[in-house]
């Protein structure tokens, strides 16, 4: 399928690694030229070098913290020509509420909630004064599933999973779309570390990871390529009427949760 892509500008946070990485190289695949952005440049300039490896798009590169609103406002400013931003970037520890301090909880916000809610402010004004954009952000199915060891996390997911459908609800009447992928449980980086952690608690060895796969949909998790892959299609004119919703890639799993007494 064509997705009509080509000539298109994204800007993606969390570019170097990851889904970012991942989705970066597939935009690269559809013609897209790259803005990619997150704070270690070493990160960014493999990341870019392994693009332009393999595809002929133009690739600019973003060394920044996003967590501070005035460096989040000058990436926007740099990169205002961009047709599609991916907010990716910022990772949550784990923890209960009463686990997790105030100075990371703030730290872990500022970066994955006001980082995504700066960016956002900046670059909406620029599509609409344009009259076109799409935003993608990168939530969690945690935002859903609500587990309260993970309490920071659910909290800064549900809000970006709030503030995604309301404002796509009415974005495209400014001509811009909105909306957000829900990753679940993945095999990435991030993702196979903290598989590593649950099976030292489980098993009290971490090599035995994938086994705390076993209880997934078809016994596998999603990897970075796929959401990739999702991203990339609702950011293209063939997903033009979608906006206001929050895609879920997970293989079902929150769709399964089973009923107490059933």
């Amino acid at each position: 399928m064509e997705l009509d892509l080509k000539g298109k500008s994204a800007l993606i946070t969390g570019g170097s690694k990851g889904i970012g990485l991942a989705t970066a190289r597939v935009f690269a695949g559809e013609g897209v030229a790259l803005h990619l952005a997150a704070r270690t440049e070493s990160d960014l300039e493999r990341a870019r070098d392994e693009i332009e490896a393999n595809f002929d798009v133009p690739i600019a590169i973003h060394p920044a913290d996003l967590s501070k609103g005035d460096v989040a406002r000058d990436l926007a400013r740099d990169c205002a020509e961009v047709d599609i931003l991916v907010n990716n970037a910022g990772a949550i520890p784990g923890g209960t509420l009463q686990d997790i301090g105030e100075d990371a909880w703030r730290q872990a916000w500022d970066l994955k909630l006001f980082g995504y809610i700066n960016l956002m402010r900046a670059v909406y004004a620029v599509m609409k004064a344009r009259g076109r954009g799409v935003i993608v952000n990168i939530c969690g199915t945690a935002g859903n599933q609500k587990p309260s060891l993970y309490a920071a996390g659910i909290s800064a997911n549900s809000a970006l999973i709030a503030l995604t459908r309301a404002l796509g609800g009415t974005s495209l009447n400014d001509g811009i779309r909105v909306l957000g992928i829900n990753p679940g449980d993945m095999v990435n980086e991030r993702g196979i570390m903290f598989l590593k952690r649950q099976a030292v608690k489980v098993f009290g060895d971490e090599s035995r990871w994938r086994e705390m796969m076993s209880g997934l949909p078809g016994g596998s998790a999603p990897s970075s390529e796929d959401m990739a892959n999702a991203i990339v299609f609702l950011t293209s004119p063939r997903a033009r009427y979608i906006s206001g919703t929050v895609l879920t890639i997970d293989g079902g799993l929150s769709g399964s949760q089973a009923v107490i007494g059933s």
